[in-house]
């Protein structure tokens, strides 16, 4: 009689090994080795594996296979399908991730709202009785739409059912929650989740079938499970958001049917989530007057050029290290933009505090906010604010140069449209031809900035 086996995998990187260990041997990481039992196939059989998505298996030759027109069909949230990259793909796989409460299943019954009225859709919920996704679609105001619903957690199961139905789109809330046969961990394993969403994936893969897939997260942010979760699929987005305020951001961080770093502005009603039409309005504090410490600069997430304000507040430390605190900015960053005002600027502040932030929310991972930090710093350390109707963004080199960044002109028209007059940009992205309403100062070195911005 075969015996089932024991094996060890990383929670990390999915690697496998035959004893356990506090760290991963692939990757590195401490902690992340947990025990998967895998059942021996009846007999002593070594256990079958599926077949692959292109069913047999045949070389062919790059220039005779002709590429399909990929069809595309609209959700009909318009903000969901920007990050999706123009819509739903037949036979695409999507990951989202989020902090519990954030909004995921609220938006994905949305969206299947949406699409039930043209296609066959299942929503299959492993983590709520489906009194609870009927009461939640009665005060979202979606009771009257026509969507299959099931409750079910085995693989197994919801494949036959799902062969039956022949649902166009599907979705699994969530992947943690299921289990298959093939395995006697328990559900939300690692083993667990990697069999489970190869079953959903190959299945989608091969009916044509578009699915979603909900994830959870970990107390860091990054989704549960194995990190080769993530690889298995065609697109990952993270819905971002603070508890404390109605705005909720949906990023996508890998889109093979589109671009990556796109985002989705959404804002939480008690009707459900609605699409905010100028997100730029929700990242700008808008001040009477004029305020020290406060820049707007324009980010670029994706294909949308976003405005988004900057704060900075230094105050005097009566510690032995300084305080840095950056929210929604790189740490490191600041701790480099720093140094550069003191070695360009020759302003040191080894003995102040410095907080910066990002209003509203929103991370800016580009290197486009370099400049704009800087006087924001320098604005509120001088304590002398910079106009409100100013615009500023830009790279700063390690030598203080200004170098520029992508789509400016793209920028600086965002920014004509919400009535800023005044622009310094590096000097690479002046525009030839003037902007009418605003005027552009090109600027090349961090020096001149500095002496010229407070005459």
């Amino acid at each position: 009689m075969a015996r089932d086996k024991h094996v060890y995998t990383c929670t990390a990187c999915g690697g496998q090994s035959s004893k356990w260990s506090g760290q991963c041997g692939d990757c590195g990481e401490w902690n992340s080795i947990e025990e998967t039992v895998v059942r021996a196939a009846a007999g002593g059989a070594k256990a079958a594996r599926f077949q692959g998505y292109a069913g047999e298996s045949k070389v062919q030759s790059l220039s005779d296979i002709q590429p399909e027109q990929e069809s595309r069909h609209p959700i009909g949230i318009s903000e969901l399908d920007r990050v999706l990259g123009g819509g739903l793909v037949r036979g695409s796989v999507v990951l989202i991730g989020g902090d519990p409460g954030i909004g995921k299943s609220t938006i994905l019954q949305q969206a299947m709202a949406a699409l039930g009225k043209s296609l066959n859709t299942l929503y299959i919920t492993g983590e709520e009785s489906l009194q609870q996704v009927s009461m939640r679609a009665h005060r979202l105001g979606l009771s009257d739409i026509d969507i299959g619903l099931l409750s079910e957690t085995r693989v197994e199961r919801i494949l036959d059912i799902a062969q039956k139905e022949k649902p166009q789109v599907m979705v699994i809330d969530s992947i943690q929650t299921v289990y298959t046969d093939m395995l006697q961990s328990a559900p939300g394993s690692v083993a667990q989740v990697r069999e489970s969403a190869a079953q959903l994936v190959r299945f989608a893969k091969q009916t044509g079938t578009a699915l979603f897939l909900v994830g959870h997260v970990t107390k860091e942010g990054a989704l549960a499970g194995p990190r080769v979760l993530e690889h298995m699929v065609d697109t990952v987005l993270y819905f971002e958001g603070d508890s404390s305020s109605p705005y909720r951001v949906i990023r996508a961080v890998k889109n093979r049917f589109g671009a990556v770093n796109e985002l989705g502005v959404f804002a939480m009603t008690e009707d459900g989530l609605r699409e905010v039409a100028n997100p730029s309005a929700i990242f700008l504090s808008r001040h009477a007057e004029d305020v020290p410490g406060s820049v707007v600069m324009v980010t670029r997430e994706g294909s949308r050029p976003l405005l988004v304000e900057v704060q900075a507040l230094v105050a005097e430390s009566h510690l032995a290290n300084p305080r840095r605190v950056a929210l929604g900015l790189d740490a490191q960053r600041l701790s480099m933009l720093l140094a550069l005002l003191h070695r360009h600027g020759g302003i040191a502040m080894y003995d102040q505090d410095v907080f910066v932030n990002a209003v509203g929310g929103v991370r800016i991972n580009e290197t486009g906010a370099d400049l704009a930090l800087i006087l924001a710093i320098l604005s509120s350390y001088r304590d002398r604010p910079l106009p409100k109707e100013w615009i500023i963004f830009g790279e700063v080199g390690l030598a203080g140069e200004i170098r520029p960044v992508q789509n400016g002109q793209e920028r600086l028209k965002e920014a004509a449209k919400h009535g800023y007059t005044k622009a310094i940009v590096p000097k690479a992205n002046a525009p030839k031809k003037p902007i009418a309403g605003m005027e552009v100062q090109g600027v090349s070195r961090l020096s001149e900035v500095l002496d010229s911005i407070w005459d």
